[in-house]
């Protein structure tokens, strides 16, 4: 047995059920792993498998409650959330005829049943590996969110993880299934599923910021160009991704390589001096890779290579990620020597090779043993950049959806593949911003893309090499640009409430994005509600996927507001639900919306680039319910968190109409993970002035300064220690602002910015506004011919009365 090295060892005694949930005869073994999830395994020998699986990793959970009752033919075990019926030594499946009739595993509230080889048809499937070719039709894969409110997992044909961390083929033939049976509590199946296979990875603080990737040939000029200019516009950078050209790709007369572990010094003449001007400004570096062409005579360490393994007829190593030694000297000899010179991450960027089952199994291999293998140092988080390949996908992220193309049609299928991802536990998903390559580069279609990417798991700009691809936002017009520059800026704020909602599903199994439809499962099939998504647990994202209306520069959009109060995140406007709206957003806005009581935490450093735990920080509240949010900090780049080196701060905010109290109360952790002393800026939205505001750090009263921006009101208070209370109170008589939402301001606001004749904005509105029914203000409408207004407008302004006739 080939030992890899101690990061691939995996812990075998974990991967043993508890014995006090087995259940086993001659021929089966039922194994009780939680009151939500069973395992089925049926071998005619009795021999069954307890070493780790490709997909299972651990299979010891503590004793659920569950009764049993059986006699020598019949076995009947009953949960919470199911009842297991088993004639014993009988084959799982049943027959055509009765399929159940064996083994049948029934949800008690609705009475459905599952059995072995169920077709499983309501399940609600996740994405495939690309987004590329599936825009219009979405290729799916079973997940585990189904309507019938179960789903199975079969692990019967899986590799076995030998104790040298190597994937070896089972001995016996062996059914071995796992089902899932949450009824509607899904939340309770994804930690089952996290329990089983793997937690989802913490992924670095840094991941979490604006990337840059272009497939372009950057050198340290060039690329300190770039730097130099992002700094200049003041727009922030978290992740520089190099594409092809870092390494050596020419190969006497052979064409490009796709493949190279060697910096090419023709462009860069001191990598690690570029790498280090890279951290100096707080941006980190991932370089693409490729292994699967083999190891060429261009490398610097080829003859360190050759000490191990065998060049073939052409004085090329061939590269097998499933031979233990080659891939021992892959990472060791090339990897390790990268990341020495202080490379953070790696895009496993395999999308050239054209055998594509073969490719689909060896990229799990390779993004298995790429993350694991970053584990091995406890300074540098794993993470990689890399395709689905379908096995545990929340385990390697982050997942790339390819290379698409630069089109609505693109952005229109983002949403619900990053929504339907969630189906599977999957939260990671990066796209490239704008779209790869090919379509026509548009102003809406970019400022639509990077919303949606500032409301996205991973905000990644990527394209095709060319100068007509503008992913820098000051390629383009003043509009443009204005409204890029103010939503990248605001991703890079957002980073303490996204690495709180990361740390949620890394220890809790919480996703990032919660679809509507799990809420309202009539919405999966409708094509606009069904993008709509919870964007960790204070934020509500319903996304623009349509141009807007030329004439009026709006989209028209029609959205659903789930049960309780919202408001709108940047107008502060009112939206009861459940219930359904249509508004009208110019380019600048976005229909984002927090629930009353929600509580955002924002971050600034003086370095733009900079995304470790912030000195400055802004916490927006809304009005309407108190609520609590813990605020998890931690150094975002080593795994030390593991050693406690973390800070937890529960932020308190006590609602009562005319008294408003919010406490900020470290919970756990150690001192010296965050700025011993912070600047805080508390928002309260949607909030009158108000001069009766008290601030306290323990029981010491502290001075505070507060002023009025628009709807909001903001205390202001300096220098207070991270690690001790703080207490600040505003009261103060009818402080909250009410501002419903009243579709006929929208209209008025269009009607003003419309381009016609002053006189006539003024004809427009006293008709559209008038106790006139709506049939005679169409008829006066029309009429406004006579004054010259043009049909285009008249045509618009006979539509908005279809909104005005709604209300």
């Amino acid at each position: 047995m080939y030992k890899l090295g101690e990061q691939f060892v995996f812990d075998y005694e974990q991967a043993k059920p508890n014995p006090e949930c087995v259940v086993q005869g001659k021929t089966y073994r039922i194994t009780v792993l939680s009151e939500a999830l069973v395992r089925l395994e049926y071998n005619a020998d009795g021999k069954f498998e307890d070493r780790p699986t490709k997909l299972v990793y651990r299979r010891y959970f503590d004793k659920p409650e569950f009764k049993l009752r059986e006699d020598s033919n019949y076995l009947e075990i009953t949960t919470k959330y199911f009842k297991l019926d088993y004639k014993k030594e009988k084959p799982f499946f049943g027959g055509k005829v009765a399929p159940s009739a064996n083994l049948g595993i029934m949800l008690p509230r609705n009475e459905k049943t599952w059995y072995y080889q169920h077709p499983e048809v309501r399940n609600y499937g996740t994405p495939d590996n690309v987004l590329l070719d599936h825009r219009d039709k979405y290729k799916f894969t079973k997940g585990l969110f189904s309507h019938d409110g179960f789903a199975s997992i079969d692990d019967s044909n899986s590799e076995i993880i030998d104790e040298g961390g190597a994937f070896v083929d089972r001995e016996v033939e062996t059914i071995d299934v796992y089902v899932f049976v949450y009824d509607k509590d899904f939340q309770k199946c994804l930690q089952d599923y996290f329990a089983l296979t793997g937690a989802p990875a913490l992924i670095p603080r840094y991941a979490l910021g604006n990337w840059w990737s272009k497939n372009t040939k950057y050198d340290d000029h060039s690329l300190r160009e770039l730097i130099d200019q992002f700094d200049f516009q003041d727009i922030p950078l978290s992740v520089v991704l190099l594409n092809h050209d870092w390494y050596i790709r020419n190969y006497y007369k052979k064409k490009k390589l796709e493949t190279g572990f060697t910096f090419n010094e023709d462009c860069f003449k001191a990598p690690m001096n570029m790498i280090r001007f890279l951290h100096s400004k707080g941006i980190r570096v991932g370089l693409s890779v490729n292994p699967i062409e083999g190891f060429y005579p261009t490398e610097k360490n080829f003859e360190s290579i050759t000490k191990y393994l065998q060049v073939d007829k052409n004085g090329i190593v061939p590269f097998s990620v499933i031979e233990p030694k080659v891939l021992d000297v892959y990472l060791k000899v090339l990897i390790h020597y990268l990341d020495a010179m202080e490379v953070d991450f790696y895009w496993l960027n395999m999308e050239q090779q054209t055998d594509k089952k073969q490719m689909h199994a060896e990229k799990f291999y390779l993004n298995h043993y790429h993350f694991y293998d970053m584990k091995r140092n406890y300074k540098r988080r794993p993470m990689i950049l890399a395709e689905n390949t379908d096995v545990a996908p929340h385990r390697y992220p982050v997942l790339y959806s390819g290379k698409t193309k630069v089109d609505w049609k693109t952005l229109k299928a983002i949403p619900f593949f990053n929504v339907s991802a969630t189906n599977k536990g999957v939260s990671w998903w990066a796209h490239d911003i704008g779209g790869f390559h090919q379509g026509i580069e548009e102003d809406e279609l970019y400022i639509r893309f990077v919303q949606l990417g500032v409301f996205s798991p991973i905000l990644k700009f990527g394209s095709d090499d060319g100068r007509f691809y503008k992913r820098e936002p000051w390629r383009w017009g003043i509009n443009v640009y204005n409204i890029t520059k103010e939503y990248l800026r605001l991703r890079h704020r957002l980073i303490p409430y996204l690495y709180s909602e990361a740390y949620k599903y890394h220890t809790q199994g919480r996703p990032l994005l919660k679809p509507i439809y799990y809420q309202y499962p009539e919405m999966h099939e409708d094509s606009i509600y069904r993008n709509e998504y919870y964007f960790g647990s204070e934020l509500f994202v319903c996304p623009i996927i349509n141009k807007k209306e030329e004439i009026m520069k709006r989209t028209i959009h029609h959205f659903y507001m789930p049960e309780g109060v919202w408001y709108d995140f940047y107008s502060g406007k009112r939206f009861p639900g459940p219930d359904s709206y249509v508004s009208f957003f110019k380019e600048e806005q976005y229909p984002v919306f927090a629930q009353a009581g929600s509580i955002i935490p924002f971050g600034e450093n003086d370095n733009i680039f900079d995304t470790t735990p912030p000195k400055n920080m802004e916490i927006h509240v809304f009005p309407g319910k108190s609520n609590n949010y813990e605020l998890y900090e931690d150094d975002g780049m080593t795994d030390l968190h593991r050693k406690g080196f973390y800070l937890k701060t529960m932020i308190e905010y006590n609602y009562m109409p005319s008294n408003y109290t919010l406490i900020l109360r470290p919970l756990e952790g150690k001192s010296g993970i965050v700025p011993p002393q912070r600047n805080y800026t508390i928002r309260f939205r949607n909030t009158r002035k108000t001069d009766d505001v008290t601030a306290y750090v323990k029981d010491n009263k502290v001075e505070c300064s507060t002023y009025v921006e628009n709807n909001d009101f903001i205390v202001v208070v300096n220098n207070i220690s991270t690690t001790t209370q703080l207490t600040i109170n505003c009261k103060g008589e009818d402080i909250e602002i009410d501002a419903l939402h009243i579709i006929n301001d929208d209209i008025y606001g269009i009607i003003n910015d419309i381009f016609i004749e002053t006189h006539l904005k003024q004809a427009v509105y006293d008709i559209l506004f008038s106790d006139l029914p709506i049939p005679k203000k169409r008829i006066a409408v029309r009429k406004l011919r006579r004054q010259k207004l043009e049909p285009k407008f008249i045509k618009l302004f006979l539509k908005l009365l279809e909104y005005i006739d709604q209300v």
